[in-house]
Formats: structure tokens, sequence, C-alpha cells
């Protein structure tokens, strides 16, 4: 007998009455029918635009208020009130595409090892839902995963389905993170369960000027340093050399590397310091490797001090 599990698509919102409407609908389009929908309204201050919005959809929906405390601290809510088995996050400003969940569903229903999480393939969108770009994520082997979120931001929240019990054994949302609490979560949760890509587009993202990670970039910018520092601290050698197939003292002037050209500092010092304490530990040409790795990047560092200071005398 096949099974069909409950399924939570939980909705945080704050001032969204511009795009909650078009969220709520494509939720309710759904292919797969056990589902509950619950929208958690995050203290907005729209004059009751947005509740006005939710509510219009009647037993449909499950509706929640709540104080503003950020998208983490909604999240956490719809996790507490939530009667379903599995946990499915929808932006408000975002849309699903109709087979979203039946098709996570079926995936799961094939899994044998319960412990695992889904994942997809987005599309993004500006102001037609019907013109998009597709965004394809390359596959990678659950014990790759910790290692392929340190050094790529390309996953996107809303396509993951993630059982209940995983809350439970890894925790909630970090509610005092502003920007990464998604990707904090799933650096955790990686811990105790298996991350698997399924390469089916489900979730259509819009891209626009209101949205959190554009007008809170200086905020995003310095948690996402912070946040790869201790991602870069957390990995185990294990992890780090079986993902890169190198040595470990290469695997970190790499990661180092990769820090430098993304433009997170406190990340690329980590990774650094971790390199150099790992010279002298393996074979002389790896050590060769990584020395000449870590000596681009700080000449890196040289020659844009030395541009500062010219540009500095022509001021």
């Amino acid at each position: 007998m096949i099974k069909q599990p409950k399924v939570s698509i939980v909705i945080p919102v704050y001032n969204g009455a511009n795009y909650l409407r078009q969220a709520i609908e494509s939720a309710l389009r759904q292919t797969y029918e056990n589902i509950e929908i619950i929208i958690v309204n995050d203290g907005s201050n729209d004059l009751g635009a947005t509740e006005e919005i939710a509510l219009s959809f009647g037993e449909k929906v499950r509706y929640f208020s709540k104080p503003n405390g950020g998208v983490a601290s909604a999240l956490n809510k719809a996790i507490k009130e939530m009667s379903g088995e599995y946990f499915s996050w929808l932006s408000h400003d975002d849309l699903y595409y109709p087979e979203k969940i039946a098709y996570q569903i079926n995936a799961t229903n094939e899994e044998p090892n319960k412990k695992t999480i889904f994942y997809g393939n987005f599309s993004v969108f500006s102001d037609n839902p019907e013109l998009v770009i597709e965004k394809k994520i390359a596959s990678v082997p659950p014990e790759h995963f910790r290692y392929s979120l340190t050094i790529k931001n390309e996953l996107h929240g809303c396509t993951l389905l993630i059982p209940k019990a995983a809350f439970d054994d890894c925790g909630l949302f970090d509610e005092s993170l502003r920007t990464t609490q998604d990707y904090d979560l799933w650096f955790r949760m990686a811990c105790k369960y298996r991350f698997v890509h399924l390469p089916k587009l489900l979730v259509k993202a819009r891209h626009h000027a209101e949205q959190g990670s554009v007008k809170m970039n200086q905020i995003a910018i310095r948690e996402c340093d912070d946040l790869l520092a201790n991602f870069v601290s957390d990995l185990t050698k294990e992890e780090i050399i079986l993902s890169t197939k190198s040595s470990i003292s290469v695997s970190y002037a790499m990661l180092a590397a990769s820090m430098q050209y993304r433009g997170f500092t406190k990340a690329r010092e980590c990774a650094s310091k971790l390199a150099l304490k790992h010279l002298g530990k393996g074979q002389k040409l790896n050590d060769i490797k990584a020395g000449v790795i870590l000596l681009r990047i700080r000449y890196i560092d040289f020659f844009i001090s030395c541009l500062r200071k010219i540009f500095l005398q022509f001021r």
C-alpha cells in the first residue's frame, strides 16, 4: 500500500500583500491531496492587508499571527503547530510547481532510509511566473553534502521536504540569525540525515527588490561570513578529504581560495590557518601546492591594498 502521509506547507509572511495570494494558490494547486497549509503572519504592519488575504482563504488554511521576530521565529511557530509528518517551506513570494509535494512523497516511499531529506531544482522569475530561468543543482552524494553546502550557495530551502522528526533530532531554526537560519539548520541536520537531490524543478523563486536578502544585504554578508567560518571549522578531516580527493593541507587551502573569491574574509582566514596548521604533515609536493594557493591569496590581498593606497593618493 502506498503511504500518503500528511505534509504541512508552511508560509511565513511579513508585509506580504503583494505576493501572498499567489503563493497560497500555488500550494492549493498541489496534485498531492493530504496537505495542510499553515500561514504565520510575523507581525506585519501593513494595516491588515496581509492578514486580510490570508483569512480570505477560510478553512483552506490554518492562520497564526505573532509579534515580529524574523523568519526563523515564524518557521519555528509553524513547526510547533504543524500536524503533518513532513515539513515543506514556501516563502510568501515564491511559488510551487503543482507536482512538488507528490514527487517528493513518491521519493520518500521508495527510500528505505527514513532519515532522508529530499531537495531539488528551482527556477527564477521576476514579474511573469511563466518566464523563468531554470537553476539546475549538481547532485552530490549525501556524504559530500556538508562540504558542498560550504563551498556553494545554490540550495533553495523551499525545495526541501523534511521529516517532522528531524526537528526533534536536530533542533529548530536559530532565531538569532536573520538571513542564514536555513543553511545553519541544513548543516546541522546533515550530521544525522541524508540529503538527497532530486533532478526535478520544484519551486519558482521570485526575484524582487523587496525580498529580505536584498533589503538586508549587509547583514546577510556578515552572517554568511560567520556561518561559513563555522562550517569550515566544523567539517571533519574525513569528509573534506572524501569530497576533495586531495591532502588536508591542500583541501583547506582550496577552501581558503574559495572564500577569498566569494568575498568572505573571516571564513578565508579560518581556512588559511587550518591549511598552515597542517603543512608538514603530509607529502612535500602537497605542501608546496597548498603553499602556492595560500601565496596567491596573500598576493591578491597585497595587490588590493596597493590599489587602495594609490586611489587614496588621487582623491
